[in-house]
């Protein structure tokens, strides 16, 4: 059986990712579904599929019941952001038209609350999936590795590079910059405090990539990962530019958000996109990902373990896509039973993770888990 896979942003930035990622999948039929149907066709088209892909209008703030409906998928990747603004929709969706979901949310209540819904999706026998990405996904799988090495895991810092040369898109900017300079919760010091985005400013050297700037972001992890790690009495995600002077530039105007001269940056995400493409000349393709796990050992001294991801070429955007295309990849395949509605936690572990990015120019640097 070939399973009808319709990709939401089929010819967006991730989503295009994960469809040239799948066409050649013997399994997998491919459907691009996008507000654009001419765009929709012609991406389809340029795909070098195994089973010729289809391209479908679909809008997901009009008719879209009707256009599943249509369309017919057993399986959808929602890809088009920003998350931060929509509800559940898409999800309800898919349950009522009796389709597995996946999507690539990275907004910390959409994610930490998909739950909800799982009653629902037992009922229709289907398997909802909220961040299938790398938040929480990656995350958790890097914290559950080495979490045996650990007596008590205390801390965790960790954060995302991104390479100036990286194909970004206006959803992406907008999610980010709708969180710079406001106000957050993050775990500090055993209790939740309140922090701001893009401030708490620090540098982190990477292995081949120099040093780099990063700031606060809010991310679900921040709320799911205090009750899956109890132990855990601090916590920092936070991410950065590759260039220093965008960096700076996006921390100064959270200045102004915090002192609410500006609304909200996400309300100027296209002219400041593109304002950062005309720094693209002194950037590159390199992006990468750090996590730091800090705590005591089974004899009772003092444990860090270090773990890296370096990616060149402007591979790094694979990375996020990885899991919605493996769990895709195994639900074609009836090799996933679990049903309900959850975020992506305890469904793709960190050896089958890495294993999926291989034959990328990425290059994963860490501490042995045993050491």
């Amino acid at each position: 059986m070939v399973a009808r896979i319709l990709i939401i942003g089929g010819y967006g930035n991730f989503g295009s990712y994960i469809a040239r990622s799948l066409a050649d999948d013997e399994s997998i039929r491919l459907l691009i579904g996008g507000r654009s149907a001419d765009k929709a066709n012609a991406f389809s088209a340029s795909l070098e599929a195994t089973h010729a892909a289809e391209g479908h209008a679909i809008d997901i703030d009009n008719d879209l019941t009707e256009a599943l409906a249509r369309i017919g998928p057993d399986i959808v990747i929602h890809t088009t952001g920003p998350f931060q603004t929509q509800d559940h929709r898409v999800a309800r969706a898919c349950i009522a038209q009796g389709s597995h979901y996946l999507d690539l949310a990275d907004a910390r209540e959409f994610v930490a609350t998909i739950d909800r819904l799982d009653a629902e999706a037992k009922a229709k026998d289907v398997l909802v999936v909220s961040g299938a990405s790398s938040v929480p996904c990656l995350t958790a799988a890097v914290i559950d590795a080495y979490l045996p090495s650990f007596a008590r895991l205390d801390a965790v810092d960790y954060g995302i590079s991104a390479a100036q040369h990286t194909n970004r898109g206006l959803a992406t900017t907008s999610a980010v910059l709708s969180y710079v300079g406001k106000p957050m919760q993050m775990l500090r010091d055993g209790t939740m405090k309140t922090v701001h985005g893009w401030e708490d400013t620090h540098a982190v050297r990477y292995p081949g990539l120099g040093a780099r700037l990063f700031g606060n972001c809010d991310i679900p992890d921040l709320t799911l990962f205090p009750e899956r790690y109890p132990s855990l009495q601090s916590m920092r995600f936070s991410a950065g530019h590759e260039l220093k002077i965008l960096h700076i530039a996006t921390r100064m105007l959270g200045v102004l958000v915090r002192l609410g001269i500006i609304g909200s940056l996400s309300d100027h995400a296209g002219s400041l996109l593109k304002l950062a493409f005309a720094f693209d000349r002194f950037g590159s393709g390199r992006s990468g990902f750090h996590m730091f796990l800090s705590g005591l050992c089974h004899d009772g001294s003092p444990l860090e373990r270090r773990f890296w991801i370096i990616a060149r070429s402007g591979h790094g955007p694979y990375i996020p896509c990885m899991p919605a295309i493996l769990l895709a990849r195994w639900l074609a395949r009836n090799k996933v039973r679990r049903r309900g509605a959850r975020p992506c936690l305890d469904l793709i572990d960190l050896d089958s993770y890495l294993g999926a990015l291989a034959g990328l120019d990425i290059e994963i640097i860490r501490d042995d888990i045993d050491a």
